[in-house]
């Protein structure tokens, strides 16, 4: 390893530490409560099933994790998001510096996706969303050295098909990128015939689907209540024929304008924007699949079907957009000439935080500002004058409920709505604005 390449990777660690500390501390020093969809995720982590009402499980399997290693402490779960996050920078990193056997060229295309809000200014929110980066990027990462080896290795597929079965079992969405990266295969095998079919593709597959089994299983078994749940979020039985296209060209914008700081620091790193497209080119195909066609489906769905496509679904499509711009201008960028980007990497690096933490101490409204620690504190005193027993049940939405479960000391189970069948379960119980908690 040369002294420029162990300078680069130095930068590139000190980059994601720094990001990872930001990220964590400051949320960890301006909001008083956890975020609506952490706190879902810890209150089905209470219960933990193989699928939830609204998402599959990966997301609430792992703050249960974190949970039972550091308990009801705010700051491990915005460090939970970050690990996801700079876990996700690193394959993107990794697989940058293949692609352009270059380690500036890999360092460039990571910093550039740090000014894409959905890596920044939403990451303290560990969600569905941010549960699929790392294997978003890992199942692009292992697609790639499928794609590029000249032997196909059965780790790399077994990898693919459980890095992918893990970014399903985080979002469905993640489909869009497994039906992308199928479709080039697909082209290069079956039309092109630029590859042969190898049997160990199969492997994929099957660890993909043995992997979903245990879900699919509980889907079958609850009405497929997840799904139901994503089809009536995008709004697809009330569409209309104008929706057909005002959402797809909302859509579009709002792409657009997510993408308008990242194309400053494009205009900062190359001024005379020029490039040319050779589809016989295997990287610059394998980088259309992995960034603009899973794009371009999404805007297809919502064409077709009329469904609105909300913004936060969107979060990893992007996280390979920084390595896709620097291969189209790579002729153009003068290494020696980085000082105007890096100064525009510097402004937006510590923008973003800065505007966070402004929000969060100036505006007492958002549900960060909930007392959730102070009602448990009231709730467990009310309890405590009628009942002797344990706090070991509760009820309610997820917000409110999912609240006591996760600040109560005892951690009481979240089971849901309120019902009566519920409540005639339970040896004691209490009721306050439709939450109950109780004990068995």
């Amino acid at each position: 390893m040369t002294n420029n390449t162990k300078n680069i990777n130095n930068v590139f660690f000190i980059f994601i530490i720094s990001h990872l500390i930001f990220w964590t501390l400051i949320p960890s020093l301006t909001n008083h409560n956890l975020p609506l969809d952490t706190i879902e995720a810890l209150a089905w982590g209470s219960n933990l099933d193989w699928g939830f009402n609204k998402h599959p499980p990966m997301s609430a399997f792992f703050t249960e994790i974190f949970f039972q290693i550091f308990g009801s402490q705010d700051w491990v779960y915005y460090l939970l998001s970050q690990i996801f996050v700079i876990t996700s920078f690193y394959y993107v990193f990794k697989f940058s510096k293949e692609i352009f056997n270059n380690d500036l060229l890999g360092l460039i295309s990571v910093l550039l996706i740090e000014s894409i809000y959905f890596y920044n200014f939403t990451t303290p929110e560990f969600n569905v969303n941010v549960c699929q980066l790392p294997f978003w990027s890992l199942t692009v990462y292992y697609s790639w050295k499928i794609f590029s080896g000249k032997e196909i290795k059965f780790l790399d597929c077994f990898l693919v098909g459980l890095f992918a079965a893990f970014g399903f079992l985080s979002k469905y969405l993640f489909i869009y990128l497994l039906f992308s990266i199928d479709l080039l295969f697909i082209y290069l095998i079956f039309i092109k015939k630029e590859r042969k079919f190898d049997f160990k593709y199969l492997i994929t597959i099957e660890i993909f689907l043995v992997v979903l089994v245990p879900h699919l299983i509980w889907l079958y078994n609850n009405d497929f209540i997840t799904i139901t749940y994503g089809l009536a979020r995008t709004g697809l039985e009330q569409s209309t024929l104008i929706e057909h296209i005002l959402f797809p060209l909302t859509f579009l914008l709002k792409q657009l304008g997510i993408i308008i700081p990242f194309l400053i620091l494009i205009w900062l790193l190359v001024r005379n924007v020029k490039f040319k497209l050779n589809f016989k080119d295997k990287k610059l195909l394998f980088l259309l699949a992995v960034n603009l066609l899973p794009i371009f489906l999404m805007f297809l769905t919502s064409l077709v079907t009329g469904s609105k496509i909300r913004t936060m679904w969107m979060t990893p499509f992007y996280l390979f957009f920084g390595t896709f711009a620097v291969y189209l201008l790579k002729e153009q960028i003068n290494l020696k000439k980085l000082k105007p980007f890096m100064i525009g990497i510097g402004f937006f690096f510590f923008l973003s935080p800065i505007l966070y933490a402004y929000i969060s101490i100036s505006k007492d409204d958002k549900r960060t500002d909930y007392q959730g620690k102070e009602i448990a504190i009231k709730t467990q005193y009310a309890w405590d004058q009628q009942f002797s027993s344990t706090i070991n049940v509760v009820l309610g939405n997820e917000w409110n409920a999912g609240n006591l479960s996760y600040h109560l000391k005892s951690r009481p189970v979240w089971e849901g709505i309120v019902e009566k069948e519920k409540l005639d379960q339970l040896k004691d119980f209490m009721c306050l604005d439709n939450i109950c908690i109780g004990s068995r």
